[in-house]
């Protein structure tokens, strides 16, 4: 090694210690007072302040650890400066993200046989797959047409309550009330879609943040309708063309010859929520192929240029919103008919925050990043549950690192929607006019 490539070794290496230091510094300043010290009240009624040192100085020393990482084997490129990732790990890598997708979708048809006598993980699939096609749904108004949208969760209520009153009140069936469930929620996304077709960036945010919170109140007051704070209790479940998943004669169970088990229905319901979220899937690729879908790319990218190709943008920003707020519709419905039971309280902004969240960190755009990323979340939300204080540290803590390292999140690369097969020939005398020109 020459002198010079040394000492641009060494000072990389301070370099880095220089700005491990200096997070470790900050972590510190924020930690501090947040967990460094803890607060509780006392026998009298007074303050009490306990200092928690060790707890502090383990994540002040995670600080410096993971910047000091991040500089030296993490970047672009090592201290002696060569490639940290070579090309052959990255074809490797491209190859293996092609077997992925339909890998996760063998596992997920086969997880309900799988974990059968386990019924906390199914519970957890119904979930996590319930808030893959919100993601997916959210994908259409965020990830392609570029419309960000801090008020999703008003078409998933709407969704619920829908379903929830027409079961109740017309006695129709689940089968029956989903398809007009997504059908309001629709007609609710071009309501919101005309006030926005002006704004853009953080208005908009803005705008759709103030409907999620209005129909949120409006959930709450309007008791002659919906129950208000009390919600609605007693919604009908689903059934099985008709058989009901119950003990007695007639029933699921009865007709098929097997013993009664509750498992029934709720592996009935992860199928359900499997197939609308494969449904969500397919119909948001093939509209992304489809003018629709390259117009929503196109106002994404450039709404000026987008205007100045003859693209209508207002269709455009209401289909956007029609179709994502059809698939939020489609999974409040099921989420009404699942828990038995809706109120205000279940749709707030948080859940507006955590299926962008989702959308963000998986990668706007890409399907199967928002697979990976509802199932790390939620998931992870479960994993640290018995760490209740450190939680929602660790979850910050994650993202942060997932928008340090990968800042378009963890699946950046989109398919084209438009491609050609295979090479087009160019004749040699146009290539001769266009190089004498």
């Amino acid at each position: 090694m020459t002198q010079e490539g040394s000492s641009s070794r060494h000072r990389d290496f301070a370099g880095a210690l220089k700005r491990a230091a200096l997070a470790a510094l900050v972590a510190f300043g924020l930690f501090s007072l947040l967990v460094g010290i803890r607060t509780d009240t006392g026998p009298g009624g007074a303050l009490e302040l306990t200092a928690r040192f060790e707890t502090l100085a383990v994540l002040v020393a995670i600080a410096f650890v993971g910047v000091f990482l991040r500089e030296t084997l993490f970047s672009g490129a090592t201290l002696d400066g060569s490639s940290y990732v070579p090309e052959s790990v990255r074809r490797f890598t491209a190859h293996i993200a092609q077997f992925l997708g339909p890998a996760l979708l063998v596992f997920a048809a086969v997880a309900p046989i799988i974990f059968y006598n386990n019924r906390y993980l199914l519970d957890l699939s119904i979930q996590i797959l319930t808030y893959v096609m919100l993601g997916w749904g959210l994908n259409i108004v965020v990830g392609l047409a570029g419309l960000l949208d801090l008020g999703y969760v008003a078409f998933y209520a709407v969704g619920a309550y829908s379903y929830a009153l027409l079961a109740q009140s017309f006695g129709l069936s689940f089968w029956i009330c989903l398809p007009l469930a997504g059908i309001l929620a629709a007609f609710w996304g071009v309501l919101l879609g005309f006030p926005v077709l002006r704004l853009r960036g953080d208005y908009l945010a803005i705008v759709t943040l103030a409907f999620g919170e209005i129909i949120r109140l409006v959930l709450i007051n309007w008791q002659s309708l919906t129950g208000g704070p009390n919600g609605i209790s007693s919604i009908p479940r689903p059934s099985f063309f008709g058989l009901p998943f119950n003990s007695e004669e007639g029933g699921f169970a009865h007709t098929f010859g097997l013993e009664f088990s509750p498992t029934h229905r709720v592996v009935f319901l992860y199928y359900v929520i499997l197939a609308l979220a494969l449904l969500t899937n397919a119909v948001t690729i093939r509209l992304r192929r489809l003018p629709i879908g390259r117009a929503w790319e196109a106002l994404r990218e450039d709404e000026v240029a987008c205007r100045s190709l003859g693209i209508n943008t207002t269709n455009t920003k209401l289909t956007a919103f029609a179709m994502g707020a059809m698939f939020g519709g489609f999974a409040g419905s099921f989420f009404a008919t699942r828990q038995g039971f809706i109120s205000p309280e279940s749709f707030v902004f948080q859940e507006s925050a955590m299926v962008l969240a989702i959308v963000v960190l998986g990668g706007m755009g890409s399907q199967i990043g928002v697979a990976i990323a509802a199932t790390v979340m939620l998931g992870g939300f479960e994993f640290f549950r018995e760490f209740q204080q450190y939680r929602m540290v660790v979850f910050g803590l994650a993202m942060v690192a997932i928008m340090i390292w990968r800042p378009r999140g963890l699946i950046s690369t989109r398919t084209p929607s438009v491609f050609l097969k295979k090479e087009k020939p160019v004749d040699i005398a146009l290539a001769r006019e266009e190089g004498r020109g």
